[in-house]
């Protein structure tokens, strides 16, 4: 006696379609469980020889194969429970074969039949969809979740014996409701939720590091920010998810699905509208930041800040390779993460945020406090930064106190983050008309040869970062990065195509001097 059912595997976001089979044949009794899976996936047979039995159902007392193929695709996770389960009913004449032929089966299995939630059902379902499956079943609690995928039937169940009545077309039985959700209360915190409702215009003084902000906001650029304790650094990247648009639909599933292969996807609200903001702490280990695992690899805050913002705060205080880890996301927008028999691959285009003491006591040029740091010390704290990351960084801010005049006049003429926000939105759609035949939606996101040839700045323009590139102060890469701050200078000041002003502007937020131009003008306009 045979039965066979389909499952999904995950690799990354990345699920293929898998066939669980089970045989019972005669021999010694015994559960085998073949197809390349882990321990997760060995202790299934104890899961779901439990969860059948407590179901009324007594399990074949002969020799029982379960194989997951392929054989050669690693499988791990214990999603594959309530599919092993299906196809023993199959297996023994109790469940008819035609209404499990184009399901997918999700769940894992407690030891008294009820059906527990899982990670990465999206991902799961999004596979299932592409190969053709019409329905799905899920457990109850996740079917939120599977239902955002279109052209697809999700069928949430409480229990084993819930699947079987459905199945066998039986009124299914009234048993409890499914235990709580996966846990997400720590992870749930990192979300632009708590900081949405803050405001630019809290911020006291700090005109260059606003404007900065803002530009970063409409361009998708990275930020790095130095100054003493207290100086508003924090405050300043706080505040910049408060001047991002919603997400699309289309990436408010990437996101999604991110967060639901990590297990932190709030079950009251499975499709995230807003963009993560991801801020871990210095102490975060680099499996952590990048992602990682001895049996499931799962994504780090890189990948979970995918379409939104991650914020290092005291940026030096993380360890050397987790910084230096920063480098290839920050160029491909994706994280792989390799393992002897796996190997998987995130998604990771985030807006990268920095902020740093200038020195391990903090105070260096601090009019408050005595820096007694030494220049080696200094230079060391400041080193734990590579260049390589460094010159990865659009925008550079010193941040520094400001005088009273300055005070004054920036608490009467602040501007707020929903006018802010509104400039924000106008600057991007223009983007995203300019950029949709080069496959991009943000400056940020052009490639180097399309920036350079396709999206030229003005002639006097051209001859700035020419003479800039001559005299040695400019790498290539570094010209291109700001031409393409240049453009969301111009997006925002609505100038057709970058002038001289908005090169200026853009070199000036690339070495971290004073901001002019028309973009100052607007902020003292406001």
């Amino acid at each position: 006696m045979a039965g066979a059912t389909r499952s999904v595997a995950l690799d990354g976001l990345r699920g293929r379609p898998i066939e669980v089979e089970v045989d019972v044949s005669s021999g010694m009794p015994g559960t085998v469980i073949v197809g390349l899976g882990d321990a997760t996936v060995s202790e299934a047979r104890d899961r779901v020889r439990s969860a059948v039995v407590n179901s009324g159902t007594g399990w074949p007392e002969h020799r029982v194969t379960i194989n997951l193929a392929p054989s050669s695709l690693p499988k791990n996770g214990s999603h594959y429970d309530l599919a092993i389960a299906v196809a023993v009913f199959m297996a023994k004449r109790l469940v008819p074969a035609e209404g499990c032929a184009d399901t997918v089966f999700l769940g894992e299995l407690a030891l008294d039949g009820r059906v527990r939630a899982i990670r990465g059902v999206l991902p799961a379902v999004l596979a299932a969809a592409e190969a053709g499956v019409e329905r799905v079943v899920v457990p109850e609690a996740n079917a939120a979740e599977a239902g955002l995928v279109p052209g697809v039937e999700v069928l949430g169940v409480r229990s084993l014996r819930h699947v079987i009545a459905v199945l066998t077309g039986e009124q299914p039985p009234a048993d409890d409701p499914p235990v709580e959700p996966l846990e997400t209360t720590q992870e749930a915190g990192w979300s632009s939720r708590r900081v949405d409702q803050l405001d630019l215009a809290d911020v006291a003084g700090q005109d260059d590091a606003r404007l900065a902000t803002v530009i970063a906001a409409a361009g998708g650029h990275h930020v790095a920010m130095t100054g003493p304790p207290g100086i508003g650094k924090t405050m300043l990247a706080q505040r910049l998810p408060a001047l991002l648009p919603d997400l699309d639909l289309a990436a408010s599933l990437d996101v999604s699905a991110v967060h639901s292969v990590a297990g932190v996807l709030p079950a009251d609200a499975p499709l995230l509208s807003r963009p993560p903001f991801i801020d871990p702490h210095h102490s975060a280990s680099a499996a952590a930041i990048v992602g990682g695992g001895s049996r499931q690899i799962r994504p780090g805050a890189m990948s979970l800040a995918h379409r939104g913002i991650l914020f290092l705060d005291e940026a030096p205080e993380f360890a050397i390779n987790v910084i230096d880890a920063l480098r290839q996301p920050l160029e491909s927008g994706t994280v792989v993460v390799s393992r002897a028999a796996q190997t998987a691959v995130f998604p990771a285009r985030f807006q990268l945020v920095l902020a740093a003491n200038p020195c391990p006591c903090g105070y260096s040029g601090s009019v408050v406090e005595r820096c007694e740091c030494t220049p080696v010390q200094r230079r060391r704290y400041g080193d734990k930064i590579s260049g390589p990351v460094r010159d990865r960084i659009d925008l550079h801010r010193v941040l520094r106190a400001p005088t009273r005049p300055e005070l004054a006049e920036s608490l009467a003429c602040r501007r707020t983050s929903a006018r802010w926000a509104e400039d924000v939105g106008s600057a991007r759609d223009r983007q995203r008309l300019r950029l949709e035949p080069y496959g991009a939606r943000l400056n940020s996101e052009v490639s180097g040869v399309v920036i350079r040839k396709e999206l030229p700045p003005t002639t006097p323009a051209r001859a700035v970062l020419e003479q800039q590139l001559q005299g040695g102060k400019l790498s290539a890469r570094a010209a291109d990065r700001v031409l393409r701050v240049a453009w969301t200078v111009a997006d925002l000041v609505g100038h057709e195509q970058p002038d001289d002003d908005d090169v200026s502007t853009a070199l000036a937020l690339r070495r971290g001097t004073s901001i002019g131009g028309a973009l100052r003008e607007r902020l003292q306009a406001a």
